[in-house]
C-alpha cells in the first residue's frame, strides 16, 4: 500500500506540488487582499478594489515564480530574465481576468467581494497551471535528454 502511494506521489509530483504551491500563493494573495480591504482600501470603490487586487497580485506572483521555478517545474532554463518575463506576462493576463471577473461579480452580480475573490481564484489557478506547464516552464526535449 505504501509503495503504491509512493508510486502515485512520484507520478503526480508536479501536479501535487503545483496544488500545494498554488494553495500557498493563494494564501498570500487572499491574505494580502483581505488585509488591504479591511484596513486600507474600500472594496466598494472600483479603483480601490482594483488597487487591492494589483498589490495582492504583485506579492503572490513574485512568490509563485520562485516556487514554480525551483520546486514545481524544476526549471533548468538558463535565461532566467526571459523565463521570468514570460511568467509575469502570463500572470498579467490572469490579473486582467481577475479584475474583470471581480468587477463583474461585485458590481453586476452583487456578490460579496470576499466570495467573489474566492471563486475567481479557482479560475485563475487553473489558467495559471496550464500557462506554466505548456508555455513558461515547458521542458525542452533536447536539453532534458
Amino acid at each position: 500500500m505504501i509503495d503504491k502511494i509512493k508510486s502515485l506521489a512520484v507520478k503526480y509530483r508536479e501536479l501535487i506540488t503545483y496544488i500545494i504551491a498554488g494553495a500557498m500563493t493563494t494564501v498570500i494573495s487572499l491574505g494580502s487582499f483581505f488585509l488591504l480591504t479591511l484596513f486600507f482600501l474600500n472594496p466598494k470603490k472600483n479603483i480601490e478594489l482594483s488597487i487591492a487586487n494589483v498589490i495582492s497580485w504583485i506579492l503572490a506572483v513574485t512568490f509563485a515564480y520562485f516556487i514554480n521555478r525551483y520546486v514545481v517545474f524544476r526549471s533548468k532554463e538558463e535565461n532566467i530574465p526571459k523565463e521570468m518575463a514570460k511568467f509575469y506576462i502570463a500572470r498579467l493576463g490572469s490579473l486582467l481576468l481577475d479584475i474583470i471577473f471581480m468587477l463583474f461579480f461585485v458590481n453586476v452580480v452583487g456578490m460579496d467581494h470576499k466570495v467573489a475573490k474566492l471563486l475567481v481564484q479557482i479560475l485563475i489557478l487553473i489558467t495559471n497551471y496550464l500557462l506554466s506547464k505548456f508555455l513558461i516552464f515547458k521542458k525542452n526535449k533536447n536539453k532534458d535528454q
